[in-house]
C-alpha cells in the first residue's frame, strides 16, 4: 500500500472554480507568445498572459518563471484560467499562530479554512492576506497573488507553512524544496485497516479525466512518490493512523494516494467517503517542516501538534499510541 502541494506550484482548492489548461510547446520562444499562441481561445492577447505569468498562474514543467523566458521545445505548459479577474492581494488583520519569524521568513501554523492565497472564489481571508498585514514586505517572486508563497497546503488541510520575506530567501528556499532539502512530514488518519507497517506509494498524478476539478491517478499524469509509516490502528473504529512524507509535491497528493489505495484520509468528502466521522475537514496536518534557513545554511525543524478536533478524532478511534509516537 501507499500523500500543497505544494506544492509547489500545483494549487487546486476545493470550492474554486477555473479552467485548466495543459499543452506540449512544439516551437519554443518566449513564455508570454507561447502561452498566447498554445490557448488562443482563453488567452486572447500577451498582455493577458502576462497577467496570468506575474500571478503565478502559468508554469513552465510545473515552475513559475517569467514572461520574457526562453521556453524550450517539448516544455509541459499548464494556466489555471480564473473565470474572473483576479484582484491584488491586500494585507487584512487576521490572527496568525506564528512558529517562528526573523527578516528571511516566517513559519506560521495554518488553520483548517484557510486558503493559502487569493484565487476565484477566494479574494480574501487568506495567508498571504494575513501575512501582508503581519510582515508588510512579502518576497515578489510569487507575483501580486502569492507574494513569499513557495510551497502550499490544502484549504482544510492543517499544519506548518513557511514564506518569504525577500526574493533572495524566496530563491534559496525554493531550491531546496527543488532538491527535497526541505520536506515536511504529515500525520494522517486513513479509513480502514493497513495491514504494511511501511511502505511507498508510486502513482502518477494528473487531473481527472471525469471531474477536472479533481486529481487522479491517470497513466499520463506527473510522477507522484508518497512515503508512509504506519503508527496505529485499530480494528474497532477500522481506522489506521499514518505518518507520511513525499518525494513530490502534486496537488492533492496524499488524499489521492491513499484514496487510489483504497484508504481515503478521515473526513475528506472529495477523495473519501460520505460518512467523515464527524470532522470538518479531512484529517490531515503538515506536523513537521525540515529545512535550511536560507541566510544562514542552518538546518532548522520545526513542529506543531495537530488541531483539537484531529486530537479528539484520533482519542474517540482509538489511536492514542499513534499520535505519541508522532510527536516524538
Amino acid at each position: 500500500m501507499t500523500d500543497d502541494i505544494s506544492a509547489e506550484n500545483d494549487g487546486l482548492y476545493d470550492g474554486q472554480e477555473e479552467t485548466f489548461l495543459s499543452a506540449v510547446c512544439e516551437g519554443g520562444g518566449r513564455f508570454d507568445v507561447v502561452l498566447t499562441e498554445l490557448f488562443p481561445e482563453s488567452i486572447e492577447s500577451r498582455s493577458r498572459a502576462r497577467k496570468l505569468i506575474d500571478g503565478g498562474l502559468a508554469t513552465v514543467n510545473g515552475k513559475t518563471v517569467k514572461a520574457g523566458a526562453s521556453v524550450q521545445p517539448g516544455s509541459i505548459i499548464e494556466a489555471s484560467i480564473p473565470p474572473a479577474e483576479i484582484y491584488e492581494a491586500l494585507p487584512e488583520n487576521i490572527p496568525l499562530d506564528v512558529i517562528y519569524e526573523d527578516r528571511d521568513i516566517i513559519v506560521v501554523n495554518k488553520p483548517r479554512g484557510m486558503v493559502v492565497h487569493p484565487a476565484a472564489g477566494n479574494h480574501n481571508g487568506t495567508l498571504v492576506n494575513a501575512l501582508l498585514h503581519h510582515c508588510g514586505d512579502l518576497s515578489e517572486i510569487g507575483g501580486v497573488i502569492r507574494p513569499g508563497i513557495v510551497h502550499r497546503i490544502d484549504r482544510d488541510t492543517t499544519g506548518l507553512i513557511v514564506a518569504a520575506k525577500n526574493n533572495t530567501a524566496h530563491l534559496v528556499l525554493s531550491e531546496e524544496l527543488r532538491t527535497r532539502e526541505m520536506h515536511r512530514i504529515y500525520l494522517a488518519a486513513a479509513e480502514g485497516m493497513i495491514k504494511e507497517e511501511s511502505g511507498v506509494i508510486d502513482a502518477p498524478i494528473g487531473r481527472s479525466p471525469k471531474d477536472r476539478k479533481k486529481m487522479a491517478v491517470v497513466k499520463n499524469g506527473r510522477t507522484a512518490v508518497t512515503y508512509f509509516e504506519k503508527l496505529a490502528s485499530s480494528g474497532t473504529s477500522r481506522t489506521t493512523l499514518l505518518r507520511l512524507s513525499l518525494d513530490t509535491g502534486r496537488t492533492h497528493q496524499i488524499r489521492v494516494h491513499l484514496s487510489y489505495k483504497g484508504h481515503p484520509v478521515v473526513g475528506d468528502h472529495v477523495y473519501g467517503y460520505k460518512n467523515t466521522r464527524g470532522m470538518e475537514g479531512q484529517a490531515l496536518h503538515a506536523g513537521k517542516l525540515i529545512l535550511r534557513h536560507p541566510a544562514t545554511g542552518e538546518e532548522m525543524c520545526f513542529s506543531c501538534k495537530p488541531p483539537e478536533d484531529f486530537l479528539e478524532l484520533i482519542r474517540k478511534l482509538g489511536l492514542e499510541e499513534g499520535e505519541e509516537r508522532f510527536l516524538k
